[in-house]
């Protein structure tokens, strides 16, 4: 399901591709993101994603004009994992509440790896 909204010039509906995308550039500016990972289920394997792939390890939905976005990120080692997610979290819920003008009812982030910066 789409996010939509009805204004007094008409309706407005937004891909959860598009939420997504703009998700994962805020998600990837984050302290302690070093990017987005995207699971295969089948082989229990995780890799990391380009910056072009930011979108994907990534889902969102809309249920009654509210949105739930799941991450699924890969953080940086030595930080505080619950630092990173709040921060996360809280910089996802405002600027996608503002892009948008929906709702962020729900952020669920999952860590799926560590990784060194060199």
């Amino acid at each position: 399901m789409k996010g939509s909204m009805d204004t007094h010039l008409g309706s407005i509906q937004i891909d959860n591709e598009v939420i997504a995308q703009h998700a994962g550039m805020i998600a990837t500016e984050c302290f302690g993101i070093v990017g987005m990972a995207s699971v295969n289920v089948k082989e229990g394997l995780v890799r990391i994603l380009k910056q072009d792939s930011v979108n994907h390890g990534i889902i969102v939905s809309a249920n009654h004009n509210k949105l739930s976005l799941e991450f699924h990120v890969i953080v940086a080692y030595g930080v505080s994992i619950l630092a990173v997610t709040d921060n996360l979290i809280s910089n996802v819920k405002y600027k996608i509440e503002e892009f948008t003008g929906l709702e962020v009812e729900k952020i669920n982030v999952y860590i799926e790896g560590v990784r060194v910066i060199d």
